[in-house]
């Protein structure tokens, strides 16, 4: 099964602390696990595109009505979701605060 480990900073990871994801790396590694991952830049450098009656509207910065911002992500291919919780518990929750465990679906809905 497929999971996508979402990545929500806390205060301490917006303060500069750098993020260190070396026990995910080597433990999904060693497994054959990490598909891939990414950190993600700063959200005031983003853009929001919405289509809204055949227009395109782009705006500049975290202009989504959200708490938290999705910093980075891991895809993970395990076995189980109790395999994807515990290498989600693998990051270093001083520095990432907490860590979304979602299953990918496929195009009919289907858990990958």
């Amino acid at each position: 099964m497929k999971f996508l480990l979402n990545l929500y900073p806390s205060a301490a990871a917006l303060s500069g602390k750098a993020f260190d994801p070396e026990q995910l790396l080597a433990a999904t590694g060693h497994a054959g696990e990490l598909i891939d991952g990414h950190l993600l830049a700063d959200p005031s450098i983003s853009a929001v595109v919405r289509v809204l009656d055949g227009a395109v509207i782009v705006t500049e910065g975290p202009y989504l009505q959200t708490l938290d911002h999705v910093a980075g992500q891991f895809l993970v291919d395990c076995e189980s979701r109790e395999r994807a919780v515990e290498l989600a518990a693998l990051l270093p929750s001083d520095q990432i605060g907490a860590v979304e465990v979602r299953p990918l679906m496929d195009s009919a809905g289907m858990e990958m």
